[in-house]
């Protein structure tokens, strides 16, 4: 504002690429094992925090030490005009096991450990709470620091013992008591054991030892519960609700709603199996939670539509409230139509207000009070429709690609072959 004008906002800066850090060493001609391959990673709303996982089962969490570096005293940090902008820098956190090697002997299936997705959930008491799931178990971790306990001194001061477990008599005790003080008498002790032997008059006083909480700490993660045995498919997704109290996991046919506190019991609230798998066709492919109404939440398909469903409808969500799809031109219809369509992911814009989509070719953004088409669509994969074929071919046309928004909604981005697709600028 200047003099009562208002001064329009200009486009976004661009962004400027620089290398930032690589976690994890790797010797020069060091060979890639399989089970360290990432296969789901996620910041928290903060940003403060990263979590990985990869096809050995195992969770990374990193923090991030730049903002922790801004110290100083109250009046110097009032003293500085300007916000303090730091490159982010993270640093390794802990790890640990979240998922190991199963197999299901009712289906003769076996089932890997690979981590399909991350989701972290609201933190409490500056403990992390985060849920990480394979293809069938879904698990719930804390990851907490701990004060490391110790025992103090054992029973016996050390400058009193002898070899051969003989004790020194106590210049304190009485030679000619024949009973102990705790009431015992030294015979007794005395023919327990050769090597072992209390001199004549016992011992004057009995120290225990005793568990001491030293300063040291440790970061200990704690599976507190495990969700199992509530999906026959493979889990594309899950997400967590606003309430902090439920959140969904989706297969390829059905989406349940959990509670956290609650590992043995779930809710099937969609389900699009047909009584009769032959006339099955599309299948869910990924679902979230709307970002604010704990009531909302999206789920897309294979066949390329979103549907937008609230849970206050009914128990079983069999209709949707807003289905989004992009119409079908004339003419352009061909034998890979269908495949290039179908939406490998969805995601919720940080208000709730626009949806980010995204299929083989195309990544489209999606206004929520606008069913008649997206608002925007980007043509990332444009350069490949002549080599569609080929792709079938090798079956590369079924990647799966991911996609996300910036936290001002201004920038979105997108997975594509050997580089990462940024679509700024957005005005809507």
């Amino acid at each position: 504002m200047n003099g009562g004008d208002e001064v329009a906002a200009g486009p976004p800066q661009p962004l400027e690429w620089k290398f930032s850090q690589v976690f994890g060493e790797r010797s020069a001609g060091e060979e890639i094992q399989e089970v360290d391959i990432i296969s789901a990673i996620e910041f928290d709303k903060t940003g403060d925090h990263l979590a990985t996982g990869d096809r050995g089962g195992r969770v990374v969490l990193f923090e991030r030490t730049d903002s922790k570096d801004v110290g100083g005293s109250r009046r110097d940090l009032e003293g500085i005009d300007h916000t303090v902008s730091r490159h982010p820098e993270f640093r390794y956190k802990t790890e640990f096991q979240s998922h190991e090697p199963e197999f299901d002997y009712l289906k003769s299936l076996e089932i890997e450990e690979k981590i399909n997705k991350i989701r972290w959930c609201q933190t409490a008491n500056s403990a992390l709470f985060l849920l990480s799931t394979n293809d069938k178990t879904i698990k719930f971790w804390k990851v907490q620091e701990k004060k490391i306990k110790k025992l103090s001194e054992m029973n016996v001061d050390p400058s009193k013992a002898v070899s051969n477990g003989t004790i020194a008599s106590s210049s304190s005790s009485n030679s000619h008591r024949t009973c102990l003080e705790n009431g015992g008498s030294p015979e007794r002790y005395n023919s327990l054991s050769n090597d072992f032997s209390f001199p004549p008059g016992g011992i004057p006083s009995l120290r225990l030892p005793v568990v001491v909480t030293s300063h040291e700490t440790s970061l200990v993660a704690r599976c507190r519960r495990v969700y199992a045995h509530a999906h026959d498919y493979h889990i594309n997704s899950i997400s967590n609700n606003s309430d902090g109290e439920t959140f969904i996991s989706a297969d390829d046919l059905r989406i349940n709603l959990w509670n956290l506190e609650i590992s043995n019991q779930s809710f099937n609230i969609v389900d699009v199996k047909p009584a009769n798998m032959e006339d099955l066709t599309e299948v869910i492919t990924s679902a979230e939670f709307h970002p604010t109404h704990c009531n909302l939440l999206a789920y897309s398909s294979s066949k390329g539509c979103i549907r937008l469903i609230d849970l206050r409808q009914s128990a079983l969500l069999d209709s949707h409230a807003k289905i989004f799809e992009e119409p079908e031109h004339a003419g352009s219809k061909s034998f890979f139509t269908e495949i290039i369509a179908s939406i490998s992911d969805i995601k919720f814009g940080r208000d709730g207000r626009y949806i980010l989509s995204r299929d083989y070719m195309t990544l489209k953004l999606w206004d929520i009070n606008m069913d008649s088409g997206p608002v925007a669509t980007f043509q990332v994969h444009e350069y490949l429709r002549p080599k569609l074929c080929d792709l079938y071919e090798n079956d590369s046309i079924f990647d799966k690609f991911e996609c996300c928004l910036s936290g001002d909604g201004v920038r979105v981005a997108t997975g594509s072959y050997r580089f990462v697709e940024l679509c700024s600028s957005l005005s809507i």
